[in-house]
Parts: C-alpha cells; sequence; structure tokens
C-alpha cells in the first residue's frame, strides 16, 4: 500500500468512527438500554462493515453480551455486524438478541429461516413451505414479526431463506420444481426459482405494508449453486431491484476433516462476485458467511485468512461492504467425518488467529456502523 493510499485509508476509517459517535454510538451514554428509533445504516463509500457469528448455540440464537464481546477481545476489533437466527418454528421475533445487539452498538443480521422444527437439513419442505408462505398461511406471524421489528426501531439486516440455490435447505429450489420450465415463458423461467421469489416478494410486501422500514433485505445465496444448472443460478432468483437492499454470498473454504483437497480463497469469490455483480449494477454485496476449518494435512488456514483480507481490499472487488466471519466449532455426526470436529473459529490455531488479528485491525475494515438520523419517529 502506497503512503496516499494508506492515508486516505486512516482517514476514511477516523471519519466512520466520528460519523458513528456523532450518530449511532452508546459509548458514554447515561442509559445504555436506550436504543435510537431514527438511525438508518449507511454503505461505507470506502472499506467495509467486519461482523462476526459467534457460536451462539444449536439454534444459532443463544446471544449473549459475554461472548460477544470475547470475540472482540479476541480479535481486537468491535463488531459492526453481529449475526444470529431467528426460525419460524419458535414463532417469535428475537427481540432480547436483538437488543443485546443493538445496545452494544452493533447492527443485527438476522437469518430468518421458514423452517419448523426439530431443524434437519436435507428433510424437504414443511410446516413453512414457501407455497404456504405465497398462499398466506403465515401472514399473520410475518406481521407480528414486522411489527415488533419495526416498534424496535433500530436497523436490522434480514437474510430470509438463505442459500435457496443449495440443495439442503427445505427453501431450496430443487424442492418447488426445480428445473421445470413454466409453459410459455420467455425468456425461460423454471418453477423452483420462480415460487422462491413469489415468497421473497410476498414477505417484503407485507413488510413493507407494516412500516418497518428499518429492516434491510439481502438475497444471501451460496457462491456456487447446487445443482450446477442453469435453472439454478443465482439470476434466476433475484426478485428485482425494488425488493432487495443488499446482495449477499457464503463463502467457505473446506471444512470438513473428509474433503479431498483445500479450497483456497481467491478461486472461491471469483466467479460468484462476477455472477453476483451482474444481478444489479449498483447494489452492496455482503459476505453474509464466510470462513475455513482448520485442517493442516490440506492447507494453511492462516494463509487462507491473510489471502482473504487481502483480496477483499482489491479494487475489482469494491462493491463487497461488509463481511461476516462464522466462528464456530462443531462435531460431525456422520459419514466418514463422525466423531470429527470442525474448527472454524478465527482461534483454531495461533497462527489462524494471529492472521486474523492483522487482517482485521486494518482501518478498510470498519468496526463501527455509521449512521445517519433519519426523519419522524
Amino acid at each position: 500500500m502506497t503512503r496516499r493510499k494508506f492515508v486516505q485509508a486512516m482517514l476514511a476509517a477516523a471519519l466512520a468512527q466520528a460519523a458513528c459517535r456523532r450518530e449511532g454510538s452508546f459509548e458514554g451514554s447515561a442509559n445504555p438500554d436506550f436504543i435510537p428509533k431514527n438511525r438508518r445504516l449507511l454503505v461505507p463509500e470506502h472499506g467495509l462493515y467486519t461482523g462476526a457469528y459467534i457460536e451462539f448455540g444449536d439454534r444459532e440464537d443463544e446471544v449473549t453480551l459475554e461472548k460477544i464481546e470475547n470475540f472482540e477481545r479476541l480479535v481486537g476489533k468491535h463488531q459492526a455486524i453481529v449475526a444470529s437466527s431467528s426460525y419460524w418454528g419458535e414463532q417469535t421475533f428475537p427481540i432480547d438478541n436483538m437488543q443485546i445487539i443493538a445496545r452494544h452498538g452493533s447492527i443485527p443480521l438476522v437469518y430468518w429461516s421458514p423452517w419448523d422444527r426439530p431443524y434437519t437439513e436435507g428433510l424437504g419442505p414443511d410446516k413453512y413451505s414457501l407455497t404456504s408462505i405465497i398462499a398466506g398461511a403465515h401472514d399473520q406471524y410475518i406481521d407480528l414479526w414486522a411489527d415488533q421489528a419495526r416498534e424496535f426501531g433500530w436497523p436490522i439486516i434480514v437474510s430470509f431463506a438463505n442459500e435457496m440455490n443449495g440443495s439442503w435447505f427445505p427453501w431450496s429450489g430443487v424442492h418447488y420444481g426445480g428445473g421445470k420450465q413454466i409453459p410459455g415463458s420467455n425468456p425461460p423461467a423454471f418453477e423452483g426459482p420462480e415460487t422462491f421469489k413469489k415468497a421473497w416478494r410476498h414477505i417484503v410486501d407485507r413488510v413493507r405494508a407494516r412500516n418497518a422500514t428499518n429492516i434491510i433485505f439481502v438475497l444471501h445465496l451460496m457462491i456456487f449453486s447446487d445443482p450446477q444448472d442453469k435453472w439454478n443460478l443465482a439470476a434466476q432468483y433475484y426478485p428485482g431491484a425494488d425488493y432487495v437492499d443488499w446482495l449477499g454470498l457464503s463463502l467457505y473454504g473446506s471444512q470438513f476433516p473428509g474433503d479431498a483437497e483445500w479450497a483456497p480463497f481467491a478461486p472461491l469469490i471469483d466467479w460468484p462476485y462476477t455472477e453476483i455483480c451482474m444481478l444489479d449494477p449498483v447494489k452492496p454485496i455482503m459476505l453474509c458467511e464466510w470462513g475455513a476449518a482448520e485442517l493442516p494435512a490440506l492447507g494453511d488456514k492462516s494463509q487462507w485468512i491473510r489471502d482473504a483480507f487481502r483480496i477483499m481490499k482489491e479494487p475489482h472487488y469494491s462493491r463487497i461492504k461488509a463481511a461476516v466471519f462464522w466462528h464456530e466449532r462443531w462435531q460431525n455426526s456422520d459419514g466418514e467425518n463422525a466423531r470429527k470436529y470442525s474448527n472454524l473459529r478465527v482461534s483454531s490455531s495461533p497462527g489462524s488467529l494471529e492472521a486474523y488479528r492483522h487482517g482485521v485491525a486494518d482501518p478498510y475494515f470498519i468496526g463501527q456502523p455509521i449512521l445517519a438520523t433519519t426523519k419522524g419517529r
């Protein structure tokens, strides 16, 4: 980095921090429980927001201030975004989690999943199917969720039915007709993606009708579609510019001890970034999930992390405006990986932790949300 670029990065970070203190920081507040309701999250002009999902339990919803603060001490930086899940099977709005995150001065990213218990992958559609959403069967719950989000007031990023271009979740396009072409459609439209888009638009229309303007919708895809067929590509799932605020990707390197080979960061992001940029010329892009396991027999995770931070700063990837690291370790329960661990934590090894701390310390990676005051409320 040249001295000029370094000074520009430092200045941008300083302005971001100043904006946060001016508009939305809770530092020094006489009432830390107070959550302003007239704030709007801005897209950084320079740099990107850093965030994390921080091992919030089996349902990904056990948010605690202790876990957030411990993670921040570990990596040496406040998190602009903190991610967790909200499952339709719980029939609740996760107000406690939202308040913890907002009072900490972070923006919640909520994976809002139309999924019924026991939340097991690979079982196909359940009670909260896309078709039942379209038919209006769950409008009361959607309205309740939107009303409570509106009253909460603080910005919330919502990833509804993420990774729909995969094959593992009950809302995946493969379960709703997949690549079956809709008769008479020109250009060809396919039942799986079209069903998803109808459900997405139904959700957004109802949320907006409840005036929950603090909800930011991110269309959250997997980097590579499964199956890799034309009908299942990202463009097929785009519900239109009026229905999406951000574009998002899940980007994972190797995750399991049984993986055959190491997956470097550069080829993982190259085509998916190009593909998602083609959906819309201006929407900001978020890595809604990113990470890799510590698998020394396959590759060097510390180098993977260093490469990731370096590549995200390259001008070619300047539309990436947020990156949320998946900090978790789990025991696998099936196949050849049974009883083996997948460790995606930033602290999976001293080298990986040092690489993450060094990368995220760069002012390009913004640890405080940049907020503006909105009218009303």
